[in-house]
């Protein structure tokens, strides 16, 4: 949410905030299991008049003195598939009152990186209501970073979706940037960038064109979005105007307000960008809802929002509890957030005030602080190799690919990595996007080498079937082209790190088609 304006509201923004901010929230280790249980309670208790509820029994259920025990034995664990099969069909058909109160307006379409086409994720008012609630607050944690006064009247750029939403008869369906931007309060039309026009733009490179235009009459304080489109986006301004750096045409910009993705593997490509340090905030905001932001300077985690809408489950992920495409077994375990323990991997379950139910969102997270409920985004249920127990998660792919960076001197601004048959054993084949010149070999041996540092499995996997490593070596634009012929372009897209089955199959047709 945009932070921009006139002196006298920029000094009312950062007065407001300071005073906020004079009474910080900590949650101890007791407050945030009341907090869920809190949330989970009113949660049922809206529902218990829709089909979901009373499917379940919530309107008993809300009563029980052992709330969470008994709303896991009754609800099942949902992925989409099976929550659309069974409940969101409805709602995408105009049913009201189907698994939240109401009418469904919105629907989000997911990424869906993974998967051959969109998800529809169903939005409430509800819902909008919450994002809107925690983009305050997040706002609010402006105070504990040391910012001018001035910066508080500089403007935001968000590169998001496109706000002219495609409407289906019952509903209107686009990105979640695309929704919550069109829904911001009447009074902050004039303030957030880049405006109604160009937000309105569904053709990509026409909108990041337009922007390029624009760019000099702004003084941009916050831009917001995901990494790789604004490393494009930057780029391009800076080869229009022919800056040395985004900083001679922007000298206030001083955030920028990233999620989606680990930053780790563009950080050095962005650092290329500008003329002055800046400070990265990190947010969590899914189509299923916002889940966590960055609070405080001088970290890399987040704090999970406990109050607002959303009850979390977390499930270890381990092959107890995952088969070995990822999917949850039927007797997974699931644990609550005084169950956790640091450092360990968990995938996250969530109840929200959409309609969503124990439904497991596709991420995986650690804690790094239970006392301040704060995460760092690992991967994904479906997003890592484990073909003879290396147990390579997404986290030792962006920290390989980091090392490798420093180590060569180069930028990789995309890669995806794939599990093949390798004679009788198995390799692990990857796909490398870079436009510094590099010797492949060299790459190939520092990322092995350097997972073999970050994972014990791998390295003894390496020794008994991982028979070999494979990287070819691609121009990014490859990348970024097999996205738009997917119509997967700009906006929340990432490219997935991991590539299976189909969707690998793919991917290898397109990248001998574009020798």
């Amino acid at each position: 949410m945009p932070i921009l304006g006139s002196p006298i509201l920029g000094s009312v923004v950062k007065r407001a905030i300071e005073l906020r901010n004079k009474m910080p929230v900590i949650f101890s280790n007791k407050e945030p299991e009341a907090a869920q249980r809190k949330e989970l309670k009113k949660l049922i208790r809206r529902a218990s008049n829709t089909a979901f509820g009373e499917h379940f029994g919530f309107s008993e259920l809300h009563r029980s003195k052992n709330l969470v025990h008994d709303f896991q034995k009754r609800v099942p664990l949902y992925d989409y598939n099976q929550i659309f099969r069974d409940w969101w069909f409805r709602s995408l058909n105009g049913e009201p009152f189907v698994c939240w109160p109401g009418k469904v307006k919105y629907f989000a379409l997911s990424s869906g990186t993974s998967e051959a086409s969109s998800k529809y994720i169903p939005v409430t008012n509800d819902m909008l209501r919450s994002i809107k609630k925690t983009s305050i607050r997040q706002i609010f944690s402006l105070a504990r970073y040391d910012l001018p006064r001035s910066f508080y009247e500089k403007g935001i750029l968000m590169l998001g979706g496109s706000t002219h939403l495609q409407y289906n008869g019952t509903y209107f369906e686009g990105d979640l940037s695309g929704i919550t931007t069109k829904n911001i309060p009447f009074w902050f039309e004039h303030f957030y960038k880049p405006g109604k026009r160009i937000s309105k733009e569904r053709d990509w490179p026409t909108k990041l064109n337009e922007i390029v235009l624009k760019a000099k009459d702004w003084d941009i304080g916050v831009i917001v979005g995901v990494p790789a489109w604004w490393q494009i986006l930057i780029e391009k301004i800076i080869a229009h105007y022919k800056l040395n750096n985004i900083h001679e045409l922007w000298p206030n910009l001083s955030i920028f307000v990233h999620g989606g993705v680990s930053f780790t593997p563009y950080a050095k490509g962005f650092e290329k960008l500008l003329g002055k340090p800046i400070t990265f905030i990190e947010t969590y905001l899914a189509s299923e809802g916002f889940i966590a932001f960055q609070t405080r300077p001088n970290t890399n985690s987040m704090q999970l929002v406990l109050d607002n809408g959303l009850f979390f489950e977390f499930v270890p992920f381990n092959s107890t509890n995952f088969d070995d495409m990822g999917n949850p077994k039927p007797d997974a375990q699931t644990l609550t957030i005084g169950q956790v323990e640091e450092g360990k991997e968990y995938a996250l379950l969530l109840t929200t005030c959409a309609g969503a139910y124990r439904y497991l969102i596709g991420d995986t997270i650690k804690f790094t602080s239970k006392e301040l409920s704060e995460i760092v985004i690992t991967g994904r249920t479906k997003h890592f190799l484990n073909l003879c127990g290396e147990h390579l998660s997404q986290e030792n792919m962006n920290m390989a690919i980091k090392m490798a960076e420093d180590q060569l001197n180069i930028e990789v601004r995309e890669f995806t990595v794939a599990g093949i048959k390798y004679d009788s054993m198995f390799a692990h084949k990857w796909f490398v996007g870079t436009d510094s010149p590099v010797d492949a070999e060299a790459l190939r041996n520092a990322i092995d080498d350097n997972l073999k540092i970050l994972n014990d499995d791998y390295r003894v996997e390496r020794i008994a079937a991982i028979k070999d490593v494979i990287v070819e070596v691609l121009p990014t634009s490859v990348f970024y082209d097999w996205m738009k012929i997917r119509g997967k372009e700009g906006a929340q897209n990432k490219f997935p790190r991991v590539v299976k089955g189909a969707l690998l199959e793919d991917w290898e047709t397109f990248v001998n088609q574009s020798k």
